[in-house]
């Protein structure tokens, strides 16, 4: 590696995903997807820093208020991986989550499926892949 192409950036911290009542969101991303609350915190006027993540997990997810002129029911980019998509798909669905009509199945893809929160943003589960 150059030394132009060196960084001292280890890993991804958090993803924002934008969302018009914090509340209702970290109702359903801890309730319904079972992600646990990292941090509620308030900051500038009247705002707050909410973030949520899998247990044991590194990365974590922003639950923020869309910026000016920002939007939400975007597709996030934002894939969550699971052992077993199916025992996941089930357990969303008889939880009233807003999940895909059934689970992806390609040659040498892993299963997946998306689902919506509550403000529309598109969110996937999929399988995660045996080494």
């Amino acid at each position: 590696m150059s030394e132009e192409t060196k960084t001292h950036i280890t890993q991804v911290r958090t993803v924002s995903i934008p969302v018009t009542d914090q509340d209702r969101a970290l109702d359903f991303y801890t309730g319904k997807l079972g992600l646990e609350k990292r941090l509620d915190t308030p900051y500038g006027a009247g705002q707050r820093w909410i973030e949520v993540a899998p247990a044991g997990a590194a990365t974590t997810l922003a639950l923020v208020p869309p910026g000016p002129g920002g939007q939400c029911g975007i597709d996030t980019g934002i894939r969550l991986t699971t052992s077993d998509a199916e025992a996941e798909f089930v357990d969303l669905r008889s939880h009233g989550v807003d999940v895909d009509a059934e689970i992806t199945r390609w040659p040498g893809v892993p299963p997946m499926f998306s689902l919506r929160d509550p403000d529309g943003n598109r969110l996937f589960i999929v399988e995660q892949m045996a080494a």
